[in-house]
């Protein structure tokens, strides 16, 4: 029995929205309900509209009422609405809700799903733009176990009502590309925007999960949406799983450190636990509201152009293991990273890097798009309560480069000693002399020609990970032998 459609010539091109509607309402096996609470009945609208809704929808619900909700789905203990755990529950619900009440007896080849979002809107103060959790449990064959495809997103316009019909729009994306393109989910992201604008909407967390998407890395996906452009940042939690980055920064200090962690070595985790023994100690920094962010730029993740995503794994998987949270990101400039802390904590941050980085900010180059040059980067990096933390560099002759005697551009010689008077430039200066001659450059080249004591160089447990998982084109010299 042939029940997904395949690749209509009506729809071979972009399909309007209420053609995608028609085509889900015309389908006379796919069957379920719609819960839409916090922004109204946008998606639904679209199915009604479009016609043969009868065929589609058993049932539509808006509890919009707090208590209603809590009678429905049951009370959060943090008491939000807006959440996942509240998506999940609604998700539960309302599939529980169709198996018990549309007897398979009667209907055999349906194949049931359950829509739901949980929103709030810009407020009337127009403070907070708003953001939500959308997703849909759905089955392709009747009797199958139930897939998921949830996602968090953020609301960019400045109108409630054009959020809603924005909403409404993703909603409807979701739905169609959950039946008919599921099998290619990196599609099914870039569909997610037909009709949308990225000024419209950022989607910045998406994970798939069921039989359909057993083969599916949330991980790679959540990479999709920084190369699409759908949102700028997206994070990792120590397990390897994609989580909300408001969740982890709301109102936390926050301590950053970039890297091309290719491989992450014993210098990268020395500069790590130093700053942070210095972050804590200072004023206004609380350890227990601390999070520390290893971050890894969208550039640093270019090989000949293309992101390596395979590569990508690799590294997110090596600090995730060593009990790390990874941000991706799509800052090239650390004042946009700063700035994008900065949405969601007004608390002391910091940053922690090497010599050559902090000399790389004072270069004018990285600022000529800027109408205030580097004079306004500079005023959105250090205008917020933020360190830098800066490791010193070991140079050939076996001195130390630290904040006293680094050279800048000579035209940015006065501001640098001004930020460097002012405190925002600090010296890490417990630093293990032993790790200044590691570099991970050099780490890589040995992993790829099996040289002897590369493994020493990394942090332990990492080397293991490396040679049973062939990470970075390790190749042990006797397998390379025994095929030469």
């Amino acid at each position: 029995m042939e029940i997904i459609l395949k690749g209509d010539k009506e729809f071979d091109n972009i399909p309007s929205i209420k053609q995608k509607a028609l085509r889900i309402n015309l389908n006379e096996h796919i069957y379920g309900t719609f819960a839409e609470i916090g922004a109204g009945q946008e998606t639904v609208r679209n199915f009604f509209r479009a016609g043969g809704a009868s065929g589609t929808i058993a049932k539509t619900m808006s509890a919009y009422d707090k208590d209603f909700s809590d009678a429905i789905y049951g009370h959060e203990k943090d008491g939000r609405y807006v959440t996942e755990a509240r998506l999940k529950r609604m998700l539960t619900h309302e599939i529980d809700l169709i198996e018990d009440r549309i007897s398979r007896i009667k209907h055999p080849d349906k194949m049931f799903f359950t829509y739901a979002n949980t929103v709030a809107t810009i407020d009337f103060a127009k403070r907070y733009k708003g953001h939500g959790w959308v997703g849909i449990r759905y089955q392709i064959e009747p009797y199958q176990k139930y897939n998921d495809i949830i996602l968090h997103v953020r609301f960019k316009e400045n109108d409630a009502r054009l959020q809603q019909e924005t909403l409404g729009i993703l909603g409807t994306n979701l739905i169609y590309g959950a039946y008919y393109k599921y099998n290619e989910p990196k599609k099914l992201l870039r569909y997610l925007y037909d009709h949308l604008h990225q000024d419209q909407l950022e989607i910045d967390t998406i994970n798939f999960s069921g039989p359909l998407f057993e083969e599916v890395d949330n991980r790679l996906m959540s990479l999709q949406l920084v190369k699409n452009g759908m949102t700028d940042a997206v994070m990792f939690s120590p397990e390897g799983k994609n989580i909300l980055p408001a969740k982890v920064l709301y109102k936390k200090n926050i301590l950053a450190l970039r890297g091309s962690f290719r491989p992450v070595t014993n210098v990268n985790m020395d500069m790590y636990e130093r700053s942070l023994e210095m972050f804590i100690q200072e004023t206004r920094v609380n350890p227990d509201q601390t999070q520390v962010i290893f971050e890894i730029t969208l550039s640093n993740l270019r090989a000949e152009g293309e992101i390596d995503e395979q590569d990508f794994m690799d590294r997110a998987e090596l600090l995730c293991s060593l009990g790390q949270t990874v941000l991706i990101s799509n800052f090239k400039e650390y004042y946009k990273l700063v700035e994008y802390f900065s949405q969601y904590s007004k608390n002391r941050m910091g940053l922690a890097m090497g010599v050559n980085n902090l000399i790389e900010i004072f270069d004018e180059k990285y600022y000529r798009h800027l109408s205030g040059g580097i004079l306004e980067a500079f005023g959105k990096l250090f205008f917020k309560d933020l360190r830098v933390y800066l490791y010193p560099m070991q140079n050939e002759d076996g001195t130390i480069t630290n904040s006293e005697n680094l050279k800048v551009h000579p035209r940015m010689k006065e501001l640098y000693k001004f930020f460097k008077y002012n405190g925002k430039v600090v010296d890490i200066t417990n630093f293990n002399k032993n790790v200044l001659n590691i570099f991970s450059r050099t780490v890589l080249r040995m992993i790829a020609n099996d040289e002897a004591g590369w493994d020493e160089m990394l942090p332990k447990g990492i080397a293991q990970i490396i040679k049973k998982q062939k990470l970075f084109g390790y190749k042990p010299k006797q397998l390379v032998e025994k095929n030469e």
